[in-house]
């Protein structure tokens, strides 16, 4: 952690470093090129001032100024201010703090918030050092008293007003790159703990979950050895089936890790084919039933009709054998699971209803992430990977999945799919 925190100060640092030299050569740079701009063509200056002698001598200093042209748009009230602000643009604002409409520097946050990036200058009749102050505070580039006033003044207050606004500008500019920056780099740093932490799930989930099965053959393989003459037809059957089996789980997680595996890496491959739905589902439910017996009842209906459409049969079977098998896992025995397909014109919904034992609130908003499992499994065994690949299957598919859940009433998983007809391919 603390290596990480030394490392975003480190990123922080070395942009503030580019910063300044950015601003060095904008300093230099960009100064001489906004001042040949600015003389390539007329400034264009927004006074707002109510009274007309006034706005008549700061018109006639800016005619005076020669090493500029301006243009001067004038107005009386700060509400015609906003309607020129609105239909035209200015290279400055001049503004009287006395206004018949708006008094004091109560003028400048609807200026500023129209016209962010339009440099303001106060004009005021009193010489005060707080109100000039305050008022750069807030947002003025300069403050100038109207008796103090002088051609040459005028111009050089404009001039400098619309160079720092243009610096803070840049300023603005480059603190938004860094900020951008440093919260990409912070995203990264957060997604590469994600995934150490994910590593080191997985490496505890392999640990754990292949030491069973590996311990259950190593126990019946060394059983046959050293007593297979004792041991009866049986018996020696049963150890079989067990080696059978745990190989079986073994190979399933190996298969869940690599699916998963391949979809975080982007791998992941959607392969849409002509697949009779209902046939297919009817044919999953007869290869579970042979696997649970009578411990389970599987009830299966359709409703609504099912035009031929394109589906990646591997990912629906991903996604069916999952949630079924999980409806079963976590059911009392003598418990029935219901499975609905349902066709619709652009849709087909997957409706799979369990009476186990349901999940807690706390659990469902990490219901879909890799290794994660509710609190109240208890001894079930499960990987927790599951659930993970069944939502990536889906989303895949382009489709969305839901769940309702109460615990110790049961569980409702909700997969919609898109319908995709032949032409999709095409």
């Amino acid at each position: 952690m603390a290596s990480n925190s030394y490392f975003t100060v480190g990123v922080i640092g070395f942009w503030i470093v580019i910063l300044n030299f950015r601003l060095g050569r904008l300093s230099k740079e960009e100064k001489g090129k906004n001042q040949k701009n600015m003389l390539a063509s007329a400034l264009k200056i927004l006074l707002i001032e109510d009274s007309l002698a006034e706005a008549r001598l700061l018109e006639e200093f800016l005619q005076q100024a020669k090493s500029k042209e301006f243009s001067l748009v004038h107005v009386k009230r700060l509400r015609e201010a906003i309607e020129q602000l609105n239909q035209d643009s200015f290279d400055a604002i001049l503004l009287d703090l006395t206004l018949p409409d708006s008094q004091g520097l109560a003028s400048l946050p609807p200026l500023i918030s129209l016209a962010p990036s339009i440099p303001i200058v106060v004009l005021t009749n009193t010489n005060d050092d707080e109100l000039a102050i305050e008022a750069v505070r807030q947002g003025a580039q300069d403050y100038l008293v109207k008796r103090q006033v002088n051609s040459q003044l005028l111009v050089r207050s404009l001039y400098y007003a619309i160079e720092r606004k243009q610096m803070s500008e840049s300023l603005r500019e480059l603190n938004r790159t860094l900020e951008t920056r440093v919260e990409e780099r912070t995203a990264e740093l957060m997604k590469a703990k994600e995934i150490n932490q994910l590593k080191s799930e997985f490496v505890s989930m392999l640990s754990h979950d292949f030491r069973n099965p590996l311990n259950a053959i190593l126990l019946s393989a060394g059983f046959l050895q050293h007593h297979e003459k004792k041991l009866t037809q049986e018996k020696k059957h049963a150890h079989y089936q067990l080696i059978r089996s745990a190989i079986k789980n073994m190979a399933q997680l190996l298969d869940e890790a690599l699916v998963l595996g391949k979809a975080d890496a982007g791998k992941f491959e959607f392969r849409p084919a002509p697949l009779a739905l209902k046939l297919f589902c009817h044919d999953l439910i007869e290869e579970l039933e042979l696997s649970i017996g009578e411990k389970h009842q599987l009830v299966f209906s359709t409703g609504g009709g099912f035009a031929e459409a394109l589906w990646d049969e591997n990912l629906l079977r991903h996604i069916l054998t999952n949630l079924l098998a999980n409806s079963i896992k976590y059911s009392p025995e003598g418990g029935i699971i219901r499975f609905e397909l349902i066709g619709q014109e652009k849709i087909v919904i997957f409706r799979i209803q369990d009476q186990g034992i349901g999940i807690p609130e706390e659990d469902k908003e990490r219901l879909f992430q890799p290794f994660h499992r509710a609190s109240n499994v208890d001894t079930i065994p499960g990987t927790g990977l599951g659930l993970a690949i069944v939502k990536r299957c889906v989303e895949a598919h382009g489709g969305e999945i839901s769940v309702q859940s109460e615990v110790g009433v049961g569980t409702t998983f909700i997969v919609t799919l898109p319908v995709m007809v032949q032409a999709y391919c095409g």
